[in-house]
């Protein structure tokens, strides 16, 4: 099999587990934590390094912002082995009482996003795999963790959540909002893949702190440090895997 053309790797260079956060930044911060890394590849939003967790070989793969770029991810992992994909990232609130840093586990996530529109109908579901979920449920759990568990919203417009959309998925009681999950559960469902989705909390849009608010980097203090407590839930999730 030819190498593919924007992550830049063939059969053989990665594994069959594979952790897919948006920010190339947060490989470095997974592989940092794992027993060992390598690069692999790097080219435009994608890094692409392996590595091992307590004996468990794993890809590590960005995917940049948006379905549009995670759906080449998918679509090229999966072309080249990878047969179960985690998204650890970042996401908005959209229920009053959660807080930055809290961790939301996707059990499905709403299409407002264009990408996995154009592989199915809006109507099929965007949901996670049940092993991927449970685990992940199973890790947070065991890491003393209060987590929200249910369904999030995938959006495309960063900048045009209107006070409209929030109230309207907040009466919806979607836990969430994110730009990627909608797309990474659609492609995986329809390959026969896995996927599963944990991020944590770094900012509430019914409250008004979108991310960056009150930063001058792009993550508050807290939301960075709650960051590696994702990655180390996500790790502990591929061991059971």
């Amino acid at each position: 099999m030819a190498k593919q053309p924007h992550l830049l790797v063939e059969e053989g260079d990665v594994h069959e587990i594979a952790i897919i956060p948006g920010d190339p930044g947060r490989v470095d911060r997974i592989a940092d934590l794992c027993d060992d890394s390598e690069l692999v590849a790097q080219n435009r939003e994608y890094k692409v390094v392996n590595a091992s967790y307590e004996g468990v070989d794993l890809t590590i793969c960005s995917t940049g912002i948006g379905c549009p770029s995670a759906a080449i991810a998918i679509e090229e992992l999966s072309r080249v082995g990878v047969e179960t994909f985690l998204r650890c990232g970042t996401c908005g609130a959209l229920q009053a009482d959660m807080e930055v840093g809290d961790m939301v586990v996707a059990t499905g996530a709403a299409k407002e996003e264009g990408t996995s529109k154009r592989y199915e109908s809006v109507e099929y579901p965007a949901v996670p795999d049940y092993d991927a979920l449970t685990e992940l449920v199973g890790a947070a759990e065991d890491n003393g963790e209060e987590i929200h568990v249910g369904p999030i919203v995938s959006d495309d417009a960063f900048y045009n959540e209107s006070d409209e959309y929030i109230d309207d998925w907040e009466d919806a009681n979607l836990l969430a909002i994110e730009m990627e999950a909608a797309t990474v559960f659609a492609l995986a469902r329809r390959k026969g893949l896995r996927a599963g989705a944990i991020c944590t909390v770094d900012g509430n849009l019914v409250a008004g702190t979108q991310k960056g608010a009150d930063s001058d980097d792009e993550l508050p203090e807290k939301a960075k440090d709650n960051v590696e407590r994702a990655i180390r839930i996500t790790l502990n999730a591929v061991t059971a895997l």
